[in-house]
């Protein structure tokens, strides 16, 4: 499980659509036209953005964009503005225009951790890891319990093969919320790769549990444990892993992709592993829209 795009997305989106303009209303009944004129801009410049947010919020990004940007020059000095507009050209991987547009609301307010959090996804996407890591860090100084933003800096150490530091920050993600699955499942990979394959499957196990509990599957450590209890070679543990594996890809093909999972972090041995797995005629059926059949005998 990599950074959280969609999840940042959703704040930006979000952090629009209870914004009022009544403040600006206010600003309006002052005596001076210079006043009343920056006031009616401002005041259209928020309404702008509360459409572009609405609209991101229904993937209508070619929409969204262009209101988002006059909104910023209507409101310039409003830092939810370019948050907004950050966050849209996140969402779009236009990466250097998204940091531009967040270190200007980083600038305008730099009390607010989301867009520290925002501007290490996209150093992280960038591959620039160190530099991710110092925007994470200076958002959970003002955030420090925030478990997505510990997950993030995890996966920046990761990134950087600093394993042991990439294991306490997933661990100090897990105790400030303890159904949060990913960290859990992130542990998983760093075991796998490390040869604990037991570990690793402890691991996901506890995913998977506490994905359920919320009420939210997640493909991801179930086919990750498939893919465990299938190469571990026990013909019990081969047939549990062919039927999840399965179910796992039904929940979300994506992961059928080599690429997608080396984008979530999946490492060399796993992923030479689940490459084994899918190539097998029973998940190749499965990804054909077939039923799994006769798993004893693969």
């Amino acid at each position: 499980m990599p950074k959280r795009v969609g999840l940042i997305s959703v704040l930006f989106f979000c952090s629009f659509l209870s914004v009022s303009p009544q403040r600006v209303n206010a600003q309006a009944l002052l005596p001076h036209t210079v006043q009343l004129d920056a006031a009616k801009l401002e005041q259209q410049g928020l309404l702008l953005a509360q459409e572009a947010a609405q609209l991101a919020q229904f993937q209508q990004f070619d929409l969204a964009m262009p209101r988002a940007r006059l909104a910023t020059q209507l409101a310039p000095n409003n830092d939810k503005v370019w948050f907004l507009l950050g966050g849209l050209y996140l969402q779009s991987k236009e990466l250097d225009q998204a940091i531009t547009s967040l270190q200007k609301a980083q600038s305008l307010n730099p009390k607010n951790a989301e867009t520290y959090f925002a501007l290490g996804s996209a150093y992280f996407q960038q591959e620039k890891y160190q530099s991710a890591i110092v925007q994470y860090q200076a958002g959970l100084k003002i955030k420090p319990n925030d478990p997505e933003g510990l997950f993030d800096l995890g996966n920046a150490y990761y990134m950087l093969g600093q394993l042991p530091q990439a294991i306490v920050e997933y661990k100090k993600s897990i105790a400030n919320k303890q159904d949060f699955w990913p960290a859990t499942n992130n542990i998983g990979l760093i075991f796998y790769e490390q040869g604990d394959i037991s570990g690793a499957i402890n691991q996901w196990q506890q995913a998977i549990t506490k994905a359920n509990s919320a009420k939210q599957p997640a493909a991801e450590p179930q086919l990750a444990l498939a893919v465990a209890l299938y190469t571990r070679g026990d013909k019990s543990d081969r047939q549990r892993g062919l039927a999840m594996g399965e179910a796992a890809l039904k929940l979300d093909e994506r992961y059928a992709n080599l690429d997608f999972l080396k984008e979530n972090l999946w490492g060399n041995r796993l992923l030479s592993d689940t490459k084994k797995f899918l190539e097998l005629p029973s998940i190749q059926a499965a990804l054909n829209g077939q039923s799994l059949s006769q798993p004893a005998g693969q």
